[in-house]
C-alpha cells in the first residue's frame, strides 16, 4: 500500500521539497511551528495542517512524515511528538543534517514503537526545487522501497540510494560535507592567488566561466562562483565569515576515530574557524612573541 506523505518544516528547504512533489503530481500535507508559512503552500495546492495532531488525522494509513527542521533539539522534540501521534507501520524520514549517531538511536526507538525510520541526507540547497535533489539514505530496505516513490519524485534521475542500514544517510551526507568544505576552501585559495598576482584584474567570472567548460576542476560550485562573482565582481558586499554547522567538525572527528586522514577538510574546517575569529587572541601573542625577539614593530589595538 503506497504511503500518504507530510512534510514538517517549511523552512527554504522543507518548503521547496513539497513544492517539487507538487510539481510531481504528489500532494504532501505540511506542518509548520510557524502558521504564517502554510499559507503559500495551501495556495499551491498542499492539506496544510496547523498541528501535530491535525497533520496525522489529515493523512491516509500508512503514514509517511519527513521532518525538515535544523537538527538539535529541534528534530528531537519533535521525533518524540510524531513516535506518540503515528500509529504502527507509519514511517519517519529525518531530513535533517544531523549526527548520524542520533539517526541509529532513533531507528531503535521507532522500531520499538512499530514505527518505521529512514535517516535522510539532502542536498541540493535552494536550487532542488527546480533541478531535483540528492539524496542519502539509510535504514531498513523495506522502509527505503516503501519510500522510493517520492524520493524518485524528489530527485534528479540517479540522484538517490540506499546506502546502508540505519545512519549511513547521515554518515553519507556528513563525509559529502565535509569534501564540500575542502572543495569551498581550495576554489577560495585559488582566486585569492590569482587577485593577488600581477594579473589580479582578469575577469573572474570569465574564468569560472572558463574552468567550467572542459576544465577538470569544473563543478557546480564553480558555476556557483561564476554566479556569485557576476553580481559582486569584488566581493565587496560579502563578509568572509563563513560557519560550520557541524558536518564538517564529525567528519574530521570520524576520521581520527577511525584513523583516516583527512588533512584537507580538517584545514578547511580550521580556516572556518579562523573567519569567525575577530582581533584573534593567538595572532596577538604571535605579535608580541616577534616584537619580544627581533624587535619587530607592532600595531598598536584599534589602529
Amino acid at each position: 500500500m503506497t504511503h500518504s506523505i507530510a512534510i514538517a518544516g517549511m523552512g527554504r528547504m522543507g518548503g521547496n521539497m513539497a513544492r517539487r512533489l507538487l510539481a510531481k503530481g504528489i500532494k504532501p500535507a505540511v506542518w509548520n511551528r510557524e502558521a504564517d508559512k502554510l499559507a503559500p503552500l495551501e495556495k499551491a495546492g498542499a492539506v496544510t495542517a496547523a498541528t501535530l495532531t491535525e497533520l496525522v488525522l489529515k493523512m491516509k494509513a500508512p503514514r509517511l512524515v519527513w521532518m525538515m527542521i535544523p537538527a538539535g533539539e529541534a528534530t528531537e522534540t519533535l521525533f518524540l511528538s510524531l513516535l506518540s501521534a503515528l500509529e504502527k507501520g507509519d514511517m519517519i524520514v529525518d531530513g535533517a543534517n544531523g549526527n548520524w549517531h542520533d539517526a541509529v538511536r532513533r531507528a531503535k526507538k521507532s522500531a520499538d514503537n512499530g514505527i518505521e525510520f529512514l535517516d535522510a541526507g539532502v542536498s541540493g540547497g535552494i536550487w532542488g526545487l527546480e533541478k531535483g535533489y540528492c539524496i542519502m539514505t539509510g535504514g531498513p530496505e523495506g522502509a527505503f522501497a516503501k519510500a522510493e516513490p517520492f524520493l524518485k519524485a524528489l530527485c534528479q534521475d540517479g540522484g538517490y540510494m540506499r546506502c546502508g542500514g540505519p545512519g549511513a544517510g547521515h554518515f553519507t551526507k556528513m563525509v559529502h560535507n565535509g569534501i564540500e568544505y575542502a572543495m569551498m576552501e581550495a576554489y577560495g585559495e585559488g582566486f585569492e592567488l590569482l587577485k593577488a598576482s600581477p594579473f589580479g584584474d582578469m575577469d573572474m567570472a570569465a574564468v569560472s566561466a572558463m574552468w567550467n567548460r572542459g576544465s577538470v576542476i569544473r563543478s557546480w560550485l564553480l558555476e556557483l562562483a561564476q554566479n556569485a562573482f557576476d553580481k559582486d565582481p569584488k566581493l565587496e558586499k560579502v563578509q568572509g565569515v563563513v560557519p560550520d554547522s557541524g558536518e564538517g567538525r564529525w567528519t574530521v572527528e570520524e576520521a581520527v576515530r577511525l584513523g583516516v586522514p583527512a588533512p584537507a577538510i580538517t584545514a578547511a574546517l580550521f580556516k572556518r574557524f579562523r573567519s569567525q575569529m575577530k582581533d584573534d587572541f593567538g595572532d596577538r601573542l604571535s605579535a608580541a612573541l616577534r616584537n619580544e625577539f627581533g624587535g619587530h614593530a607592532v600595531k598598536k589595538a584599534g589602529n
